[in-house]
């Protein structure tokens, strides 16, 4: 299915004009044809005008108006012969119909809102009692939307179930495609997001793990969902778009919004970071030690300022470790007596 972009529509103003004026006319014709009947003249302006009147309102169902950013598609008797994209008010054949089988469909996104107003409205009474008034219509916004992807719970290429949602920024490129190659655009792009998502999430681990391909180039790489997100990010938006050419939706930008990991590993998860840390903290403690230690050996033995043997430099080296790696305020002992 190829779009076809209607642009010599734009001469509803005219029409409607004409036609208010023709109806005018009728409604005097009526009235004067009446009167000279009742004078027994012939009765010809009077059915003519009557029939004008019954049916010279049919123009009036081909207006059409756009705001900027819309597209109606549009078809005659199943048919379909183009799309109006454009602000404008345009005249259609009367007898063609509009078709937007996602008009009614409600995501969490931005554009699905409902509008409330007195005329030309579809109500439907909610369980609460309120009324939910929908002015879409069959209209197609061309406008940039941002589809809030439900929290999902998917396994990590290590196993572990992780939570992770993710917003997607996307546009109707083709409507023709987007209303008669599938059946309904916005939940196919829905789907469509469930499903990339699964499948580029269980190639990366959370965090950076050894001996995890990521890249699918036979080598390890430190690739992960948390530290790797701008990657994971543009890789779910080529999976996505690769999905939704056929409905002619582009997608603009994917980005994750939430990531954690699922609420029956989260507390293991977390007490595994903070062991991690700690080791990572005590072995950075223990290296600046040893080199504080060899500073003040090498400070001691270049100034002759104390000679000490192998013993006591064991002592003394002991001391200071136990001292700067400590997780308490030394406290100090004066040695009032001899070093030997």
């Amino acid at each position: 299915m190829t779009e076809k972009v209607i642009t010599t529509k734009k001469n509803g103003m005219a029409v409607m004009l004409i036609t208010i004026l023709v109806l005018i006319a009728s409604i005097v014709g009526v009235i004067f044809g009446g009167i000279m009947m009742d004078e027994g003249e012939s009765p010809v302006l009077f059915i003519a005008s009557l029939i004008i009147l019954c049916i010279g309102w049919l123009p009036l169902c081909g207006l059409r108006v756009l705001k900027p950013q819309e597209a109606l598609v549009i078809t005659l008797f199943g048919k379909y012969k183009g799309t109006l994209k454009g602000d404008g008010f345009y005249f259609i054949n009367p007898f063609s119909s509009s078709f937007n089988p996602a008009a009614h469909t409600k995501l969490s996104q931005s554009g699905d809102v409902s509008t409330p107003s007195v005329l030309g409205a579809i109500a439907t009474a909610g369980t609460n009692g309120a009324v939910n008034v929908d002015l879409t219509g069959n209209k197609i916004s061309l406008k940039i939307m941002t589809l809030n992807n439900a929290r999902q719970k998917i396994n990590d290429c290590l196993g572990n179930p992780v939570e992770i949602g993710i917003a997607v920024t996307w546009r109707i490129v083709d409507t023709a495609k987007a209303v008669f190659n599938v059946d309904n655009y916005k939940e196919f792009l829905s789907l469509q997001c469930d499903s990339a998502l699964r499948n580029v999430v269980r190639i990366y681990p959370y965090d950076v793990a050894p001996n995890v391909d990521t890249t699918g180039d036979g080598e390890a790489d430190d690739g992960s969902l948390r530290g790797s997100s701008e990657v994971v990010a543009d890789r779910i938006r080529k999976e996505i778009q690769a999905r939704v050419d056929e409905a002619g939706i582009e997608i603009v930008e994917a980005r994750i919004t939430y990531l954690a990991y699922a609420p029956e590993i989260a507390a293991v998860m977390l007490q595994r970071q903070q062991a991690s840390a700690i080791i990572d903290a005590r072995k950075m403690i223990v290296d600046g030690a040893v080199g504080m230690v060899e500073m003040a050996l090498d400070r001691l033995n270049k100034n002759n300022t104390v000679q000490l043997d192998e013993e006591r430099k064991a002592a003394m080296v002991s001391n200071l470790l136990v001292v700067l790696c400590g997780n308490r305020d030394a406290q100090p002992i004066v040695n009032s007596g001899s070093l030997y």
